[in-house]
């Protein structure tokens, strides 16, 4: 009962104090085509003036779409193989390949749900009373995207008027961030759940608080819908309903860190601690294994973070070094005040000061300056340990890979220094206040971070709340927990029949 409460506790704290950054990622239809006709000439007769031809709908730019073609890849990399070996490293040898496993047919099953109707209840226009919560059903099984008869593609919009982006690139990148999510979550349940209950459960949450998340972060029409002031509250009133807030979150700080991480802290409470936890050895098997994940994490973050401009641009740029910058400088952070508090400096601290580090500049990687970077990164990292560490014995819940100490503290964080540090006066770009004349602004500090609190309470509780279902369920069909002995044994051996070493 007591870690019921702690787990309650602190998701009303997380969702009254953290703050998630939601900057809007939106798919939209073609762009329409414009008919401008040329002024006539006053020298010659009305009717002796051919009509000019109809301006040209604008087509996908190639250095956008080869950006975002090689996004989508380093995105793809950083769940197969960096998530995998990072996690893999942190369990003991028997359960290795089990977390290979896992990670690897969850990121290929989400792939698959978001092709068939995960993209389109995402990133589509929903009905009237629940669109701000849900997309609708127009791009099941990714229909409309390619026409076969005349050879067309659909567009998808940017974040700049008249540069469209083809939808299909959009569909991609857009599922690397969906399956990463979902493998997340696995850190938390390791060497104990039965994979039959991961699929099950992660198609659950998957389809209850990723897509709604999403949704309600990232969905609107895009600038080309704003034509005229007339219209803009019209469009507004169609996009997701953290996007209507203002919310600021450029790559995921709610809807992938804040939505994995609170997710695995209920699935590890339900799901119970490890035998032995405590009086037995659990040290990682293979902190070299662990140290490579994370470095190719570090890698395939730049996709993450600078492909979600959306455009080989300069915020791309500013996501990029900012990403670079707050990911060095947690990794210094966390190192040094392990150094102080526990008398040496692991590499494990400074791989898991790493993930911080890319984890807090997710959601603030385009909507920060440089300053913002180094702020964010020097204070994630004590933070974060303080998470694995403190709370976690706080909260008594055997989250095994520190999935909530690290991706719910560390995203919050972010999320809260995002709505600080978007500030122009503290180096910040701003953001678009007027998508009509793509005009930019900045509310205020306070203000910001209200609207920010309020998109993580709502992450907060939604997405435990639809973890909380999603693993009853599973329990009920095919119980979550191996048995004693399966789980004594190590479940490489016990489930898949398989051992990572032989020696």
């Amino acid at each position: 009962m007591k870690k019921w409460i702690a787990c309650i506790a602190t998701a009303v704290v997380l969702g009254v104090g953290g703050l998630a950054p939601a900057l809007v990622v939106a798919q939209t239809p073609a762009a329409e085509q414009k008919k401008d006709a040329a002024p006539a000439e006053a020298a010659k007769p009305a009717e002796a003036t051919a009509a000019a031809p109809a301006a040209a709908a604008p087509t996908p730019n190639k250095g956008d779409v080869a950006w975002m073609l090689t996004s989508t890849a380093f995105v793809l990399l950083m769940s197969v193989p960096a998530l995998a070996l990072f996690y893999g490293g942190l369990v003991r040898s028997k359960n290795m390949l089990s977390v290979l496993m896992q990670v690897f047919v969850v990121f290929s099953l989400i792939t698959v749900l978001w092709s068939v109707y995960g993209y389109s209840l995402a990133f589509t226009e929903g009905s009237d009373k629940l669109g701000a919560f849900i997309g609708g059903f127009d791009r099941l099984f990714l229909a409309g995207t390619f026409d076969s008869a005349t050879g067309n593609f659909s567009n998808a919009g940017t974040f700049s008027k008249n540069t469209p982006l083809p939808e299909l690139v959009y569909v991609g990148f857009q599922a690397t961030f969906a399956a990463i999510t979902c493998c997340l979550i696995l850190g938390a349940v390791v060497e104990r759940v039965k994979f039959s209950a991961v699929l099950i459960a992660i198609t659950i949450w998957f389809t209850l608080s990723y897509l709604p998340i999403a949704h309600m972060v990232w969905f609107f029409e895009g600038p080309d819908a704003y034509t005229s002031a007339a219209v803009a509250d019209a469009v507004n009133a169609k996009a997701g309903l953290i996007w209507q807030w203002g919310a600021l979150d450029f790559a995921g700080g709610t809807v992938v860190h804040i939505n994995s991480g609170v997710a695995g802290l209920v699935a590890a409470t339900l799901l119970g601690k490890r035998i032995g936890l405590g009086k037995e050895s659990m040290a990682p098997h293979s902190l070299t294994m662990t140290m490579i994940g994370a470095a190719m994490l570090w890698f395939g973050w730049f996709g993450f973070n600078a492909g979600s401009a959306l455009e080989a641009n300069g915020t791309a740029a500013l996501a990029f070094m900012n990403t670079y910058l707050a990911t060095a400088m947690a990794v210094l952070s966390w190192t040094f005040a392990e150094w102080i508090i526990k008398g040496k400096p692991s590499m494990l601290g400074a791989a898991s000061g790493a993930v911080a580090g890319l984890v807090a500049i997710t959601p603030a990687a385009g909507n920060v300056g440089i300053p913002g970077a180094f702020v964010i990164g020097l204070v994630v990292g004590p933070i974060c340990l303080w998470g694995v560490s403190g709370l976690k014995r706080m909260l008594g819940v055997d989250d095994a890979l520190d999935v909530f100490g690290v991706h719910a503290v560390g995203g919050i964080t972010g999320a809260l220094m995002t709505g600080i540090f978007n500030s122009p006066s503290l180096g910040g770009p701003g953001s678009v206040s007027d998508w009509v004349t793509m005009k930019t602004g900045y509310p205020g500090i306070m203000d910001q971070f209200i609207i920010q609190a309020k998109a993580v309470g709502l992450t907060v509780v939604w997405t435990a709340v639809a973890a909380f279902i999603a693993f009853k369920i599973a329990d009920l069909i095919v119980g979550l927990r191996v048995t004693e002995s399966e789980e004594r044994e190590g479940l490489d051996t016990s489930y898949h029949g398989e051992s990572a070493y032989h020696y």
